[in-house]
């Protein structure tokens, strides 16, 4: 999902704007795209400040993009953006940075949070959260961070006697 040009909330309009021959991509939220149709907000904010700058970064991420190579297979990251395929599993670790900021212009996020049914059973929820709660707790603890760990211990703690509960409560009214 892309962002707004301006304050980076999720983009809901996107503009392709033609100006002396060149086309560029504005993407806007609701807010500012208002403003910039309503041309209440003066034009320049909608530029980049040192377009200089800006060109000069462009640039310099492209070079270190055509870099790219995995070892293993030999694809170039601008291989796999013309061919949109990586060449083996290598790659995502060779490509890390720019496939991170792939995913993040087109998708507006690292990682996948996922949907649950609407009338999904409330114990499959609390499962999730019991699962996520784990990896929270084994990586506090990889990280040191016992004050955190500890609290994501008394975290599960009470969900899974929450859920020891409901079992207790199921099995008595039958």
């Amino acid at each position: 999902m892309k962002k707004c040009k301006v304050c980076n909330k999720p983009a809901v309009y996107h503009l392709t704007e033609i100006q002396n021959g060149e086309a560029q991509a504005l993407h806007f939220c609701e807010d500012h795209f208002q403003e910039y149709i309503s041309g209440q907000a003066p034009q320049d904010e909608w530029e980049p400040q040192d377009e200089a700058t800006l060109i000069e970064l462009n640039s310099q991420d492209l070079e270190l993009d055509e870099e790219l190579e995995c070892p293993n297979c030999g694809i170039t990251f601008q291989e796999f953006r013309s061919e949109g395929r990586l060449g083996c599993p290598h790659d995502y670790i060779a490509f890390r940075e720019p496939l991170i900021q792939l995913l993040e212009n087109i998708h507006g996020e690292r990682e996948h949070i996922g949907k649950f049914p609407k009338r999904a059973p409330t114990s499959s929820q609390q499962q999730y959260d019991l699962i996520k709660l784990r990896r929270e707790l084994t990586a506090a603890i990889v990280e040191e961070n016992y004050e955190k760990a500890a609290a994501l211990r008394d975290q599960i703690s009470k969900l899974e006697e929450e859920e020891q509960n409901e079992l207790e409560s199921d099995s008595s009214a039958e």
